[in-house]
């Protein structure tokens, strides 16, 4: 019997190079993160610091909905393009960022051969495209022809060169002790998780990550109270959501980099699970993942922001150095064991 449409259609969607960067780990997933993630931050924030958070759309349920009401608002908003921005690329700039923070979802692997596109070099590719998103906020700074705006794109500059060196670093610390750059096989390999292997690489990763995301106590980028919003002063409406969405986005991304390079990806705490069925493995690279998202949010209630010299001198005189010995450390290891 010939397949019907319908099927075609069913089984195109459930293939690897579409479901993983369109569903999971991709963007519908990356949407119920970003919406549930915000709401739990600001709830979180109102816990620890006494003060009313999202409540009044859907009360009932603490205003779990408040962000879905937040994007309604901003698709229906007008957005008002500064008279002497340079309209091109004020347009542009967030449709940018936005599409370099899905694209790395069809490189990382959701379970056991279950990648969008499975490259040997899948590491250094994702984090390459999660790094073109901080230009783009410069560019997005310039673009706006405004002294504020401006102000905040130089921030990002100094703060790029800062945390990306040491990001990249610590990933190919562990990496190095795995012997691959390939997302999956560095998952497969590991029987001990990464962060018990090189506790400095994944200390360095997280905190660079915070950074690379802007989210405190290294939002300096923003910093409302000298510069309002940062590069995005003179954003509104949907560019608004699209320019702050993103920041969440690539948190996510970097968190499930982070799982699968310290936390052992998609292997459950409980091994056996993955052999009751195989979907247990994509919920625990789900769970881990929203679990480091959760902790990472959670600093904003209980750390206030660095000074831009404070978040500097941390990137180069701590991060950086402590990275270099992170990739001793796996060398060390390395040696001792034979590898992974």
């Amino acid at each position: 019997m010939a397949p019907q449409p319908l099927d075609k259609v069913v089984e195109f969607i459930l293939s690897p190079h579409i479901f993983a960067p369109l569903i999971y780990p991709g963007l519908l997933a990356a949407m119920l993160v970003l919406l549930t993630l915000i709401w739990a931050e600001r709830k979180m924030t109102a816990k620890v610091q006494l003060r009313y958070g999202p409540l009044y759309v859907l009360k009932p349920l603490g205003g779990i909905i408040q962000l879905i009401a937040d994007a309604i608002k901003f698709m229906f908003q007008e957005p008002i393009l500064p008279r002497k921005a340079d309209k091109w690329v004020f347009v542009l700039a967030p449709v940018t960022m936005m599409a370099f923070t899905i694209i790395p979802f069809a490189f990382i692997p959701a379970a056991p051969g279950f990648v969008g596109v499975d490259l040997e070099y899948s590491l250094p590719l994702v984090l390459s495209l999660s790094a073109l998103v901080p230009p783009l906020i410069l560019a997005t700074s310039w673009a706006a022809n405004n002294k504020f705006t401006l102000l905040g794109g130089v921030r990002e500059a100094f703060m790029m060169v800062a945390y990306e060196t040491s990001l990249f670093i610590a990933a190919f610390a562990i990496a190095t002790y795995y012997g691959t750059l390939s997302l999956s096989k560095i998952v497969e390999a590991q029987t001990v998780p990464g962060i018990v292997l090189n506790p400095i690489a994944a200390a360095i990763f997280f905190v660079a990550m915070l950074m690379t995301a802007s989210k405190l106590p290294y939002d300096i980028v923003e910093g409302e109270q000298e510069i309002v919003a940062g590069p995005f002063t003179e954003y509104s409406g949907i560019l608004y959501m699209l320019v702050m969405g993103a920041s969440y986005m690539e948190l996510y991304v970097l968190s499930l980099v982070f799982v699968e390079l310290f936390l052992g990806g998609w292997k459950p705490v409980i091994p056996a699970l993955a052999s009751i069925h195989p979907a247990f493995q994509g919920i625990a690279l789900f769970i881990k993942a929203y679990l480091v998202l959760l902790f990472a949010v959670f600093l904003r209630s209980v750390y206030a922001r660095y000074r831009l010299d404070q978040a500097l001198e941390i990137g180069w005189k701590k991060l950086f150095p402590l990275s270099l010995i992170s990739v001793v450390w796996s060398l060390i290891l390395l040696v001792i064991t034979g590898g992974a």
